[in-house]
């Protein structure tokens, strides 16, 4: 009758263990070096994660552009009852000598929400001044909703993020970078440019 208990307790060992693995994200080697351009990557390890870029460029006499994104969640409950550790890394060669715009979103665990937002505009007439509550209301909004306190009394797990010391050299340009590790976090990152060009 052991043996039995015993064989069931090995399979959810092996299972906790392959969740484990499902929460780690990793961009490495060689990947995006020497890209050129606008560069975009969404990786997402784990459950009900919410990812987005969103890029646009206007040009002429009268150019605006606006983006709109809204993401949320809310609700959301965890099953798993094991510690998570939970990682996202950028490592390796990624992306050195590249150049452009780059917006990348890493979110390891559960219920996590990243944003970016560029915006550029060359427009011919005049330049618009815009204040910070303006570029607060213009529409990025991430929000992962409530998640529940860990308070049961075992190990939380581990966290971590990381940009390797190898990756990103000689990268030019714009970076929005995105890292998350756990459950429930909201990250954004945004930029708007307007230029006016000359006669």
């Amino acid at each position: 009758m052991l043996a039995p208990l015993a064989a069931h307790a090995q399979q959810s060992n092996d299972y906790a263990a392959m969740l484990s693995y499902l929460n780690q994200s990793r961009i490495d080697g060689r990947t995006l070096a020497g890209a050129d351009g606008a560069i975009t990557v969404n990786m997402a390890a784990g459950d009900l994660n919410q990812q987005a870029n969103l890029m646009g460029i206007a040009n002429g006499r009268n150019a605006h552009i606006t983006v709109d994104a809204r993401q949320q969640q809310s609700n959301n409950l965890s099953l798993s009852d094991t510690a998570m550790d939970a990682s996202a890394t950028l490592g390796g060669q990624a992306l050195n000598g590249a150049s452009g715009v780059a917006s990348i979103n890493q979110a390891s665990g559960n219920g996590n929400a990243t944003l970016n937002v560029v915006t550029a505009t060359l427009a011919q007439q005049g330049i618009r001044e815009t204040n910070d509550e303006a570029l607060a209301a213009s529409g990025a909004l991430a929000s992962a909703g409530g998640q529940g306190a860990v308070n049961s009394g075992r190990s939380a797990g581990t966290r971590r993020v990381a940009v390797e010391a190898s990756a990103l050299q000689g990268f030019d340009g714009v970076l929005q970078l995105n890292q998350i590790a756990g459950s429930g976090n909201a990250t954004a990152n945004q930029l708007s440019i307007s230029v006016q060009s000359t006669p």
